[in-house]
């Protein structure tokens, strides 16, 4: 008389440890690919849209019923959102230059538009765009800077990350794990809307850091034809040589102008 086989009982703790094994996996390659950044200024990142572009699959896993495929389902989703909150903070975190001092703040401002990428914003006429692997554009006047990151995500808006102010949140404790923080300080949050009512964040935050003293960053981030559009500038603001008021209102006419082309 032939044994049947005796199919093993599906077992919820094993596959959810399958699952939390992947998602460490996949946490750990892009923690990895944001230390990996360093300073557009200064060096490549381009090491960091290779770790990105690539979907890790997750383990094959048999399951006997529709509630196990559900099951699955529900867990895919959910580390598909903690993983693309991990890649926008590994862009949104890279480490900024040394800052120089500011400039008066008196320039003209002109429109550059990347049609290519499917970008817009506005920069000092005296800044000068320089060509670093990584960045899609940058520019620069000594030692500040105002760098724009374009890359793919899986995400159809900003909003599936969360709502600015979690963001902000999330960026600053990731600011404050940094080994050359010294302190990093929220200072204003903001929600806007771009063309075709595409969200846009605005972060504010002063930062003190053994790298370049004290600097005010500036970022903006949209997600759109999901792409993750960040734009980043940091300004030096010290106690010695203050973010005067003329270059304060020339960021912010940058930070306001970053959209979609």
């Amino acid at each position: 008389m032939p044994i049947s086989a005796q199919k093993e009982p599906y077992q919820p703790k094993l596959l959810k440890r399958h699952f939390l094994c992947y998602e460490y996996q996949l946490s750990m390659t892009l923690i990895t690919s944001s230390l990996a950044v360093t300073s557009l200024s200064h060096a490549s990142v381009s090491s960091l849209s290779s770790h990105i572009r690539p979907r890790l699959q997750p383990p094959s896993v048999f399951l006997p019923s529709t509630t196990a495929n559900s099951t699955v389902a529900n867990l895919s989703t959910a580390i598909s959102r903690r993983a693309s909150v991990l890649v926008f903070l590994s862009f949104l975190v890279f480490p900024s230059p040394a800052v120089a001092s500011p400039s008066d703040g008196g320039d003209d401002l002109e429109r550059y538009t990347d049609q290519a990428e499917g970008f817009t914003l506005l920069i000092p006429s005296s800044w000068v765009k320089v060509e670093k692997a990584g960045a899609t554009a940058l520019f620069q006047e000594g030692k500040n800077n105002i760098g724009v990151v374009v890359n793919p995500v899986r995400l159809s808006s900003l909003r599936e990350f969360g709502t600015a102010d979690f963001v902000a949140h999330k960026l600053l404790q990731a600011e404050k794990k940094k080994e050359s923080t010294k302190s990093a300080e929220l200072i204003e949050t903001r929600e806007r809307l771009g063309h075709g009512n595409v969200p846009v964040y605005e972060i504010e935050y002063l930062l003190d850091s053994t790298r370049g003293g004290m600097k005010r960053i500036f970022s903006a981030a949209f997600v759109s034809s999901r792409k993750l559009y960040l734009l980043n500038i940091a300004y030096s603001d010290s106690q010695d040589n203050p973010l005067n008021g003329n270059t304060r209102m020339v960021i912010e006419q940058v930070l306001h102008s970053f959209d979609t082309s």
